[in-house]
């Protein structure tokens, strides 16, 4: 997992703007809830890249590269991880959570299940 620091690319009295991806193909965008608990993923792709945005509430991301330690953060509003092929991935909402994930690889719409491998043992149960 790698945390991507944001910065505000432009600043005024109406608001900030800020670019969360640059230079990159993104195939989808895609939003997902948390209800307080709920645990999502518990798989790996071996061809995708996602970026996973915080929009609202914590979520626990926890990934494990194979052959590595486990590692945990909590993502809050506003801060950006990205999760690599290969890269085993679960996701804990701490509280009620949406996040946005942006996609580069074959993971949205009809495409969701064809680059998705589920984990024997779960990263979160």
């Amino acid at each position: 997992m790698n945390k991507i620091d944001l910065s505000t690319a432009f600043e005024d009295d109406r608001g900030s703007i800020t670019d969360l991806l640059e230079g990159e193909e993104i195939n989808a965008i895609t939003h997902i809830s948390f209800k307080t608990g709920a645990v999502r993923a518990n798989h790996y792709h071996k061809k995708t890249t996602q970026w996973n945005y915080v929009l609202k509430g914590e979520i626990k991301l926890v990934t494990k590269m194979p052959g590595d330690v486990t590692q945990e953060v909590i993502m809050n509003p506003g801060e950006l991880f990205e999760t690599l092929p290969q890269e085993w991935h679960a996701l804990q909402g701490i509280t009620d959570a949406e996040l946005l994930v942006f996609t580069k690889g074959p993971r949205g719409g009809k495409e969701y299940e064809s680059d998705t491998y589920r984990l024997d043992t779960p990263l979160i149960k």
